[in-house]
């Protein structure tokens, strides 16, 4: 290539060093261009077209990609061509699922349950429990109903029943108790004035000196201000010197200035 190359330019001689640059130079440039010629030649198959974006070719919508070359999307029984470019090239029609991604397959629902919006699956109707592949009537035993539960047991007892096994038994409410509205705890709770014990609802007994209390701790009542509970009764408290009732009203303290020294209230040095 070197005995190729012109010796001078504009009537002054190329050094041999310039020379081996060209020779360089131009011997890329034909590498490049024998290397690049295959794809240059590779010439687009039948049913393809250039890609709307960067470089090569696609094959068009209905045909797809197989050695090189575009041939028809072929679309099986219960199916039609979705026109796109990606993908099998076809889907199964409503009521139909693909299988082996060469066929599609009929959805059976079995008695008591519906199509899925998608056509491609089923679900069981209320009052029925997926079991593999069928839908069980779910049997209600008497005084239950159907529960709307995602988890657990299908049905609930009415009010005044509670579960027991397959059964709804009644609920025995005591003397003086109501049911509770709650699904937990206590399945009744006595009436005001009076309090659980043994399973009966007993009344409150309030000595003198004394209000009824709700709280659910304690025995029901509270002495009044000035009163300290004793056992069954409320005693008058008396209060020493330089003390006086605390916030409670049931004891006392002592003045500021003074502390507590067995019962009495003494001058705090």
């Amino acid at each position: 290539m070197m005995q190729q190359l012109p010796q001078t330019i504009c009537g002054t001689r190329i050094s041999p060093e310039i020379q081996m640059i060209m020779a360089l130079f131009f011997g890329s440039i034909c590498a490049l261009f024998l290397f690049a010629m295959p794809a240059f030649a590779q010439s687009m198959p039948e049913n393809a077209s250039a890609k709307s974006y960067g470089g090569g070719w696609e094959c068009n919508i209905g045909y797809r990609l197989n050695d090189n070359a575009c041939a028809a999307v072929t679309v099986p029984e219960n199916a039609y061509k979705t026109n796109r470019t990606y993908g099998p090239g076809w889907e199964c029609v409503h009521g139909f699922r693909k299988s082996d991604e060469t066929t599609c397959v009929a959805v059976i629902v079995p008695d008591g349950g519906f199509l899925d919006p998608s056509g491609e699956r089923w679900h069981c109707l209320r009052g029925f429990l997926k079991i593999d592949d069928i839908c069980q009537e779910i049997v209600l035993p008497s005084n239950a109903y159907l529960a709307d539960r995602s988890h657990g047991s299908a049905w609930a007892c009415e009010r005044g029943f509670r579960a027991d096994g397959d059964e709804c038994t009644a609920i025995t409410v005591p003397l003086n108790a109501y049911l509770n509205t709650s699904r937990y705890g206590q399945p009744w709770i006595c009436e005001r004035g009076f309090f659980e014990q043994n399973g009966l609802c007993k009344a409150v007994v309030i000595p003198a000196n004394a209000y009824f209390d709700d709280a659910t701790y304690g025995n029901g009542w509270k002495c009044e201000r000035g009163y300290a509970a004793s056992d069954t009764s409320c005693d008058v408290i008396d209060i020493p010197a330089n003390a006086h009732l605390n916030r409670s009203g049931n004891r006392w303290e002592c003045n500021k200035n003074f502390r507590k020294s067995k019962d009495l209230c003494v001058l705090d040095n």
